[in-house]
C-alpha cells in the first residue's frame, strides 16, 4: 500500500504551512465563485407542475413551505424501481434534521422529488426511517424538465449542459441533480442547477475524507495506491 513518506515534525511543518498558502487560496476562489453564482440571472417557473405528497397534491410554490429559498434533490427512482438509486440513498441517508434545521433557519427548504409514484417513495423513505420532505413528480414534465430523467423521445437529451447520445433502444433513464428556486410572492424562479460531480457536497463525507491521508480511497484519485480496495470504500444504501 502506497503510505505517506515519514518526516520529521519540522519537515510535516513546513510542508502543510506551503499547502495552506493553496488552501487559502483555494478558499479566495470558492469564495469568489460563490459570489458569481449568487450573480447568476433567474428564470422564471411558467409551467404548473404538480407533485404529489403525504399531503397530497403540491404546487412547486407548495414545496417551499412558506419559505423564500427551496433546494430540490432530484433522487433518481424510476417508477418501474422498487428501490431507489443506491448512489443517491448514499448522499440522502447523510440529510439530517440538524442539517434541515439549519437551512430553515435560512429561510431554506429542502426536498427531494422522484419520478417513482408516492407509495414506492413512502415505503422505501419508511424501510430507511427517513423523515426528510420527498416528493413525486410522477406523470409530469418536472424531471424532463430539468433534465435528470433522459428520454430522445420527450426531450432533446442533455446532462450537466451538454448534449449526449442516448441509446433510444433502452429507454428513459434516471440522473443526479439538484436545483434552486426563489420565491418572490407568489412567483416562482429557477436560479441554479448542478449536476455530476457538483453533487458531492451533500453531507460532506467526502470532504472529511479529503483532508485525511488515504482520501475518499476512489480509483480517479492521486496518489494512486492509497486504498487496498477501491470499491470497497462504496457503500450500498439501497438495501
Amino acid at each position: 500500500m502506497n503510505l505517506p513518506h515519514v518526516a520529521s515534525e519540522a519537515e510535516w511543518r513546513a510542508a502543510r504551512e506551503e499547502l495552506l498558502v493553496k488552501e487559502k487560496e483555494l478558499t479566495r476562489l470558492r469564495d469568489a465563485l460563490n459570489a458569481e453564482r449568487r450573480r447568476l440571472p433567474m428564470v422564471r417557473v411558467e409551467k404548473p407542475y404538480v407533485f404529489e405528497g403525504p399531503g397530497g397534491k403540491a404546487s412547486l410554490l407548495d414545496l417551499f413551505e412558506g419559505r423564500r429559498q427551496l433546494i430540490v434533490g432530484h433522487f433518481m427512482f424510476d417508477p418501474g424501481w422498487d428501490e431507489g438509486c443506491p448512489s443517491c440513498s448514499a448522499g440522502a441517508v447523510e440529510i439530517s434534521d440538524g442539517l434541515l434545521e439549519h437551512l430553515h433557519v435560512r429561510d431554506t427548504t429542502f426536498v427531494y422529488v422522484s419520478r417513482a409514484p408516492l407509495e414506492k417513495i413512502e415505503a422505501y423513505k419508511a424501510s430507511k426511517g427517513w423523515t426528510f420532505p420527498w416528493y413525486s413528480s410522477y406523470g409530469s414534465d418536472f424531471n424532463y424538465d430539468f433534465h435528470v430523467t433522459l428520454d430522445s423521445s420527450v426531450a432533446p437529451v442533455e446532462y450537466n449542459f451538454q448534449k449526449i447520445i442516448e441509446d433510444e433502444e433502452d429507454g428513459p433513464s434516471e440522473a443526479p441533480g439538484r436545483s434552486s428556486f426563489l420565491r418572490a410572492g407568489e412567483d416562482v424562479f429557477h436560479t441554479y442547477s448542478v449536476y455530476a460531480r457538483g453533487l458531492e457536497t451533500v453531507g460532506g463525507s467526502y470532504y472529511f475524507l479529503d483532508e485525511t491521508a488515504l482520501g475518499r480511497q476512489e480509483e480517479w484519485e492521486e496518489p494512486k495506491g492509497r486504498a487496498v480496495d477501491a470499491r470497497g470504500a462504496i457503500p450500498d444504501f439501497s438495501s
